[in-house]
Formats: structure tokens, C-alpha cells, sequence
């Protein structure tokens, strides 16, 4: 199987910060490192105008937490190193003060769906569907769920949460406002992140800096809040229900 990886390239002024992973694009604590150090330094780049994050491949856009990193956990204080590095990334993505296109080509899963609540534009391809999984398998959106329910509102965001197995269209992702376009064949989909993605490396920079600060405007606390978030998962992933239950998931798979 392929490596798991996080690679940056720019050109004119657009930065393309690409992860993946074997394992359906998900996450482990090594990529959201990393995926956090490319969006921050991307951020402090004066050759960067936009971001663009996208993954490989064409099925999941993003799986969320790796689940053989989840089961490995043996305490809270790994409990809380684990989930605070989506909160990392998170907060990497609200600070940066560039906008970051969102480049969604299929299912985003938990930590997957707060990746691309924090995109500041998210164009998504059909079939790009979303669920929040965590409470199927005994903990809970905590740390993703600031984004998220800043994204698409508090009532869309607890139907996600609580119904925990369901998947929700891309159509509704579109409607709740989690993603801002779906195109319906890849051409479209990369010909809409090209040209917004150019339009933008031609607009004010500063213009879009300030842009930022009044859309995330509120946010202000979450270097605190997400961690004490990640606080809550990285006890509740220890229970014997969360080991039970991803071990079943894994046996499934």
C-alpha cells in the first residue's frame, strides 16, 4: 500500500496542500501534525495568496481519526494528544490569514466533517456525503463540533451528532451551507476550484486578511476550548463501550 503523506506545492500565489492515507484519507496523529505545520506555514508565506486543501484519490475525501491509533490509546493524557491534533489543525485553518479553498471529492466522516467546516470555501463533488460518526462508537464531535455548528447552525449540526450512523447527501451538506458548490463530474468540480482559486491570487491580500477576521469573528477562545474538548474524547475513547465498539467496525471492514 502507498504511503501516507502531506505534500505542498505553489504556483502563482496558489498553495495546494494535498494529505492522504491508505486508510480512506483518515487522519492519524503524524498527519494532522503535519497537516497543521503546511496550512500554518502556507499561512506565513508571503508567496501564498490561497490555500487550497485537498486528498487523494477518488473515494473518501477524509475518514476522520484513524481507528488503529484510537484502539492503541492507553490513557488520557494520549487521549488528549490524539484529539488535540484536530484541534491543531482546526485552529491552524481559523488563524491562517489566508482563505482556504476546500477541494471535497467524496465521503467525509467525523474529523472529516470538521476539516471541511473550517474551510472557508468548500467545493464539493455529488456524493460527497457526511455523518458524524463518533457517537456510534461511545464518544462524541467534541472537538470538530465548534466548526461544524458554526458552519451549518446548532440544529444541523445535533441532527448529525445524534443521528450517529446516518448519512447525510451532499445536497444537504450544500443546503445547510457545509459546503458552498457540488458539481456532479470532477471536471466541473476542478474547474470551479480553479477558478476560484485564481480569481482570489489576483484579489487584495490584505483585503482577504481582514475578510477572515470578520468571518471568524467569536472564535477567539477555541486555542482553549477545542482542547478542553479533546479533553472529553481522549477520556471518553478509553471506555470499554468505545473498544468494543471499534473493534466490531474493524472486524466489519
Amino acid at each position: 500500500m502507498p504511503d501516507a503523506y502531506i505534500k505542498s506545492e505553489t504556483h502563482q500565489g496558489i498553495t495546494t496542500i494535498e494529505f492522504f492515507h491508505p486508510q480512506s484519507n483518515s487522519l492519524p496523529s503524524s498527519l494532522l501534525h503535519d497537516l497543521a505545520a503546511a496550512i500554518t506555514h502556507a499561512g506565513d508565506d508571503p508567496n501564498t495568496i490561497v490555500i487550497i486543501i485537498r486528498s487523494a484519490g477518488e473515494k473518501a475525501f477524509c475518514a476522520g481519526a484513524s481507528f488503529d491509533e484510537l484502539i492503541a490509546i492507553k490513557n488520557e493524557e494520549g487521549g488528549l494528544k490524539f484529539f488535540s491534533g484536530f484541534a491543531h489543525v482546526i485552529n491552524a485553518m481559523r488563524k491562517c490569514p489566508k482563505f482556504i479553498i476546500g477541494r471535497i471529492h467524496g465521503k467525509c466522516v467525523g474529523g472529516g466533517v470538521g476539516l471541511a467546516a473550517s474551510m472557508d470555501y468548500a467545493i464539493a463533488m455529488e456524493g460527497a456525503e457526511v455523518k458524524l460518526s463518533e457517537l456510534a462508537i461511545g464518544i462524541g464531535p467534541f472537538v470538530v463540533g465548534p466548526a461544524i455548528e458554526r458552519k451549518i447552525g446548532k440544529a444541523a449540526f445535533t441532527h448529525l451528532s445524534i443521528d450517529a450512523t446516518m448519512w447525510r447527501s451532499s445536497d444537504w451538506a450544500r443546503r445547510k451551507g457545509l459546503f458552498a458548490e457540488v458539481h456532479n463530474t470532477y471536471e466541473t468540480l476542478d474547474e470551479a476550484v480553479s477558478r476560484l482559486a485564481n480569481a482570489l491570487s489576483h484579489s487584495s491580500p490584505e483585503a482577504m486578511k481582514e475578510m477572515k477576521k470578520v468571518f471568524w469573528q467569536g472564535t477567539e477562545d477555541w486555542d482553549t476550548l477545542l482542547i478542553e474538548r479533546a479533553k472529553i474524547s481522549g477520556r471518553l475513547v478509553l471506555s470499554e463501550f468505545t473498544r468494543n465498539a471499534i473493534n466490531k467496525f474493524k472486524a466489519k471492514s
